[in-house]
Formats: structure tokens, C-alpha cells, sequence
């Protein structure tokens, strides 16, 4: 999502809305936390039969991000091995403290979560800006990742996301209280959601994705984690070279079209890669999962089929 409003909003009656609703669970699954050094409370959905290679879902990072992005994927595999999905730093139910917040956050509680809860080597699906932090995880800990799905990613786009000193200065700005928190209430309202999602859809928008959204924006420290992102502090710059590039495993890249990125420097980055494929779900506008479930699901087992 963009730091942009709905011109339809109120603006007066909006200034000073914290109030905080009801969060519900995001999937139907039992739901525990670790504790993650350094940060704190993580917590994550698992279910599914206990034989299997466990299949991680690890959503993106936005301004109303959690698990339940995951959801179509959680579902269509629940009944055929372990399925697992974290909330990451400072969404959903995992704990949203006023932190700085950095690549490294996410690739320490991630690589925390492989190591003490899933175990075994995983096959690891990431979203958007998720999967720059599951292909580190991949890199930086080889042993905890079989193989790696990456939806619509981040990285591979030429439009330029102002981070570094920049970056800070702009964090600075819109981390002031009165006007952070306020920044935050006008981009999480409904009808601002529900014109942000209606960029990622071709098709109608799901109700009950606008209500989640609108439900996990509106806990204690919400702002936290999102404001580090729209100020670019999330992203790695130069991806390809700095973390793609340096992936072992075998690697599946399913995207189409994104309101946000363009994938211009993806097909260069293939070339010579044995271990990369590449499939295009069309139309999609970067949810393919939620799309195209039945040729997102085809390609993925296809992917982990070949794997034997």
C-alpha cells in the first residue's frame, strides 16, 4: 500500500480515531508463540497431519499485512501436510512493539521460528516484500529451507523505493506521534483498504479480507512496523545481487502483473539459473493465490513434485 487517502474521507472526524476492535484469529487452526531474543512475542498458525515436509506461508508487509494474506494457500493444504504460518513483527497477534524496525527484525524471528518450531527443512512461500526475508533465510541458513516459492516479489523492480538516510529523514517526519498515528488511522480506514485492495484484485475485492485488515490496523502499536515501510527501511537495495542471486535452492517465482512494482529486471536475473523457474498467473494483480488458486496450487505442485 501507498501513504495515500480516499478523497471521499472525512478528514476532521478521522483525526484522532485510535479506538481499538475486536481482532479475531486470522486462520481456523491452533495458535501458539515463541519468544524471539531481541523482540519478543511471535506468534503462528499451524495445522495439518504430523508427516510431511512442512510447507511455510510467510505473508507480506504493507500497512495491514498478517497470516490471514495466506489464507487460500492455508486452506487448499491443511489436509495434505503440516501447514504453518507466522505473524510477522509487529502484525496480527505477534507482539507490535515500538522498535526499530529492519530487514534484520524479520530474518532473526523467521529464522528463530524454522529453527525451534518447524525443524526440519521447509518449503518456504513468500509474499511481495516476505519473500526478500525468506530468500535470507534461505542464504543465511541453508538447512531450514528446502525450497523456496516467491509470490509476486519484491526486488526485481526498476521503479526506485527511497530507503537509506533519506528514508530516515522521511521516518522522522511521520513517526511524530499526533502525525504518524494520524497518517496511519487515514490509510487504514475501510473505504482507504478497500481502494488499496481493489489495485491487487481484478475481481471484486473479498468483504471479509477489508474486515480483517480493518480489525488488525486498529490494535495497540499498529503503526510501528507499517510507518518503517512506507518510510522504504523494509526494503534491501540492489536485491537481486545482495540476496537472490545467492540462493541454492531451488527456487519458483509466480507473478503477473503488480500496482506497485514492475518485475523488468527478473528475466535478466534468470538467465543461467538452473535453479530458478518462473510462471506467470494471468490476470492477476499481484494476489495470485487469492486469483488463481487452482493454477497457483497447479504450478506449486508441479514445483515440489519435480523436487521427487
Amino acid at each position: 500500500m501507498n501513504l495515500c487517502t480516499d478523497h471521499t474521507l472525512n478528514l476532521p472526524g478521522l483525526l484522532g480515531a485510535t479506538r481499538r476492535v475486536a481482532l479475531p484469529e486470522a486462520l481456523d487452526a491452533q495458535r501458539a508463540r515463541i519468544r524471539v531474543p531481541d523482540f519478543g512475542q511471535l506468534s503462528y498458525y499451524s495445522t495439518g497431519p504430523g508427516q510431511g515436509r512442512p510447507l511455510v506461508l510467510v505473508h507480506s508487509i504493507n500497512a495491514a499485512p498478517s497470516a490471514y494474506e495466506m489464507k487460500p494457500l492455508f486452506e487448499r493444504y491443511r489436509a495434505q501436510r503440516p501447514v504453518l504460518a507466522p505473524d510477522l513483527p509487529g502484525f496480527g497477534f505477534t507482539d507490535r512493539p515500538d522498535i526499530h524496525y529492519t530487514p534484520d527484525v524479520y530474518v532473526k524471528a523467521l529464522m528463530e521460528f524454522l529453527r525451534r518450531v518447524v525443524v526440519q527443512p521447509a518449503d518456504l512461500v513468500a509474499l511481495s516484500l516476505g519473500g526478500e526475508f525468506a530468500a535470507r533465510v534461505a542464504v543465511e541458513a541453508p538447512e531450514l529451507v528446502n525450497s523456496l516459492t516467491l509470490l509476486s516479489p519484491t526486488g526485481f523492480s526498476t521503479r526506485t523505493i527511497p530507503g537509506g538516510e533519506k528514508g530516515m529523514r522521511t521516518h522522522r517526519v511521520i513517526s511524530v506521534p499526533a502525525l504518524g498515528q494520524t497518517a496511519y488511522t487515514l490509510l487504514t480506514t475501510k473505504p482507504s483498504i478497500r481502494f488499496f485492495l481493489r489495485r491487487s484484485f481484478v475481481g471484486p475485492v473479498p468483504a471479509a479480507m477489508v474486515e480483517y485488515a480493518y480489525a488488525t490496523t486498529h490494535q495497540p502499536g499498529a503503526r510501528f512496523a507499517p510507518l518503517y515501510f512506507l518510510a522504504g527501511q523494509l526494503f534491501t537495495a540492489d536485491a537481486p545481487n545482495r540476496i537472490y542471486a545467492k540462493v541454492k535452492q531451488r527456487t519458483l517465482v509466480l507473478y503477473d502483473r503488480d500496482p506497485n512494482i514492475d518485475f523488468d529486471l527478473l528475466a535478466p536475473f534468470l538467465t543461467g539459473r538452473a535453479n530458478w523457474q518462473v510462471q506467470r498467473i494471468s490476470p492477476t494483480m499481484g494476489l495470485p493465490h487469492w486469483e488463481n488458486i487452482p493454477e497457483t496450487t497447479a504450478a506449486l505442485d508441479k514445483f515440489w513434485a519435480s523436487q521427487g
